[in-house]
């Protein structure tokens, strides 16, 4: 049986984010993935967003580790020299009965600490992207665009590089709780004895906290799984900046907006739908719906869209629900010491990453 101090589970960006930052304090970091390799789910199923904060609700653990960890990664990226394009973006208003909603994104955004936001008129709009249209916009320059899989690969190597070593192909299949720590059964018949668990398992992490005990639908801490879908479209050129619609007003998710690749390539999602299966197929069943969200902030011929991709996130709000925050708690008081839980880690996950690594080391 295999001893470890510190056993992470799930090697998306947020488990490779805590390995990287616990491996700079800690000799005995072990990361397993039941995955082949790093991020094969949310974290390289997403929009490669860089968000600046503006969204959330003040004082929650998604605007702080939102503001906190944009600045990190901006770090990160150019120390590391991972590609990135500080590019901005336009939240548009369409009609003049969507400038309130402007307004206030705005002033949530700057009592969340996001700096330099602007609200710009027609003109201007036309100016920064003559295709847009819009009667005013909230321009908000610290959103940006980053290589997702350059980043994880970077985190990768740098937990490497510190120590820490990273199992693929690893699967718990169950958690037992000893007096002074835990035993982690495996898939393919491996058994750890770990002192402490950081739980990064994304889609599955209400699973791995049902495991060691605690009751998730109690707790309410059961996942919900909303699909999202992209399109792409090479009829649209020369767009500099990210172009979003005003958010959904229950917090399911930011609008389909229109986002730009490092390439300078233009896509459009994602949608949002609450699914029971992990399933990344696609079809044309919410084009129309695409086409009409798209049209009322730039246009685009329905044979100019083609199916892109997809990708599902954990959230903790159920449908029809309000929102919900991270979920990242040192589990003792529930019974279960050196547990720590990161459940519901949904956008901005990445951009928050290596601030929730930071909050997972205060909380060990």
């Amino acid at each position: 049986m295999e001893k470890v101090d510190i056993l992470i589970i799930g090697g998306g960006i947020v488990g490779l984010a805590v390995a990287r930052t616990l491996s700079e304090d800690y000799e005995d970091v072990v990361l397993v993935e039941k995955e082949e390799t790093f991020g094969r789910h949310a974290s390289s199923r997403n929009s490669e967003v860089l968000h600046s904060g503006i969204y959330y609700p003040q004082n929650s653990k998604k605007a702080k580790l939102c503001v906190n960890g944009l600045e990190m990664i901006y770090d990160y990226a150019q120390l590391k020299k991972i590609p990135y394009f500080k590019c901005g973006k336009l939240v548009v208003a369409t009609s003049e009965a969507e400038i309130p909603a402007l307004l206030k994104l705005k002033e949530n955004g700057e009592k969340n600490s996001v700096v330099g936001l602007e609200i710009y008129d027609q003109l201007k709009c036309r100016e920064l992207e003559p295709q847009i249209k819009a009667v005013k916009a909230l321009f908000v320059p610290s959103t940006g665009i980053i290589d997702t899989h350059t980043l994880m690969e970077k985190m990768e190597s740098d937990a490497e590089k510190n120590g820490a070593f990273i199992v693929y192909d690893m699967e718990v299949i169950s958690v037992d709780s000893l007096i002074d720590g835990y035993i982690i059964n495996f898939a393919n018949g491996e058994v750890f004895e770990a002192n402490r668990i950081i739980n990064c398992a994304g889609l599955h992490s209400d699973e791995i906290a049902n495991m060691v005990g605690i009751n998730v639908k109690r707790e309410k801490l059961l996942l919900h799984w909303c699909k999202g879908e992209y399109y792409k479209s090479n009829q649209i050129k020369n767009i500099n900046h990210l172009i979003y619609p005003l958010p959904d007003p229950k917090g399911i998710f930011l609008g389909i907006h229109l986002t730009i690749n490092l390439r300078g390539e233009v896509r459009f999602g994602p949608n949002a739908y609450y699914v029971d299966e992990l399933n990344y197929n696609m079809d044309d069943s919410y084009k129309n719906d695409f086409l009409k969200a798209i049209n009322k902030y730039i246009e685009v011929e329905e044979e100019a869209l083609h199916l892109d991709d997809c990708g599902i996130r954990s959230k903790l709000q159920p449908e029809g629900g309000d929102f919900r925050d991270f979920y990242i708690e040192e589990e003792s008081e529930k019974g279960f010491p050196n547990f720590i839980n990161c459940i519901g880690i949904e956008s901005p996950g990445i951009t928050a990453s290596m601030a929730i690594a930071e909050e997972v080391k205060k909380l060990l």
